[in-house]
């Protein structure tokens, strides 16, 4: 890659309980040799990501990806003609789709992206799963989506008490009655959309896998963690890379043969056993991506130079037994720069 600066716009900045991997990215932007201008894309005016010091050059309001795709594509086009973005990279499920569908656009603009295809996105959706399971070779734990309440009451056998009971985008909760499926049923539909997806809990301990593949079947990045510490919402607040070969094996046969084009979080359960069951795939680089780039694999830096078509050589290796904690921190700001960006739009 030229030695030039960069400007590289990311989302994602809502550094709270419920983490965007926003921050993270440009944290790992930021340890590369990448000279770069970052552009924080933030949805919502407290995004804590827009007022850390020293974090993004300038902060963009953009719209939710609901409000439709043309008053998301024009603000897009604003900011470009701005700032003369290199590169965006997206950090959240509910906003991929757009990100997607313009990728051509955005690159006629001169702006690039690394993601994966609309039918790779579509494919992994929670509830395709277990079509995806069946096409690829992988175990998934029993589940269906669901459309209407009614149907947790007559759900088909094998399913049973308990299960998790899952939103189209985000969050997941454990039902143990009846009662309790329609509350959330009514909870994840109302915020999410439906299909709601019912799938099995699988007794075991949950492990994951931040990837990045090339587009060719080639697996450039993978780095495995066990979660030590989990919010009510599911969320690592904290996390240890593993040293798990199966678990990287299970990894490096999705992405050859999914031909998968980015990163991709796999959220797996591992058994007493010994079996791997495939529960979720996030198609984009999650929260915790710093705990990979301290353990040796900068998968920020590596998305920025696939972006700009540059090869870049897999790497194999990483650092078992690195640690990451999240914690609070109170950030002290002006209500001057809150103004700005309520009244501007910009920061």
């Amino acid at each position: 890659m030229e030695q030039k600066k960069l400007t590289i716009g990311v989302t994602g900045l809502n550094n709270i309980d419920s983490p965007g991997p926003g921050v993270s990215v440009i944290r790992g932007i930021k340890e590369s040799e990448i000279d770069a201008r970052i552009i924080g894309l933030a949805y919502e005016n407290l995004e804590p990501g827009i007022y850390m010091p020293g974090l993004v050059d300038k902060t963009y309001l953009i719209p939710f990806p609901s409000t439709g795709s043309e008053a998301f594509l024009e603000r897009l086009e604003y900011i470009h003609s701005k700032e003369k973005l290199d590169i965006i990279i997206p950090n959240f499920d509910s906003e991929l789709y757009l990100f997607i569908k313009f990728s051509d656009k955005l690159l006629e603009m001169g702006i690039h992206t690394f993601l994966p295809t609309m039918e790779q996105f579509e494919e992994r959706h929670k509830d395709n799963l277990p079509e995806y399971a069946k096409k690829y070779g992988i175990k998934v734990p029993e589940s269906r989506p669901i459309v209407n309440s009614k149907e947790l009451s007559n759900l088909p056998k094998p399913l049973s008490y308990p299960y998790f009971i899952k939103g189209k985008f985000y969050e997941a909760f454990k039902v143990v009655n009846n009662n309790q499926g329609i509350y959330y049923f009514n909870k994840l539909s109302a915020k999410w959309g439906l299909p709601v997806v019912v799938q099995q809990a699988i007794n075991g301990t949950e492990v994951n896998v931040i990837a990045l593949g090339d587009g060719e079947g080639n697996t450039v990045s993978a780095v495995a963690m066990r979660k030590q510490y989990i919010t009510d919402k599911g969320k690592a607040w904290g996390g240890i890379t593993l040293n798990d070969e199966r678990l990287l094996e299970i990894t490096h046969h999705i992405i050859k043969e999914t031909k998968w084009r980015g990163a991709m979080e796999l959220e797996m359960i591992k058994t007493d056993e010994g079996e791997y069951y495939l529960i979720e795939i996030n198609p984009r680089i999650p929260a915790w991506v710093f705990l990979a780039v301290g353990a040796g694999q900068n998968i920020p830096e590596m998305v920025c130079r696939l972006a700009m078509g540059e090869k870049v050589e897999p790497i194999t290796t990483y650092k078992y037994g690195k640690m990451f904690i999240r914690y609070s921190w109170d950030l002290i700001g002006d209500i001057a720069d809150f103004e700005k960006i309520v009244i501007f739009g910009e920061l």
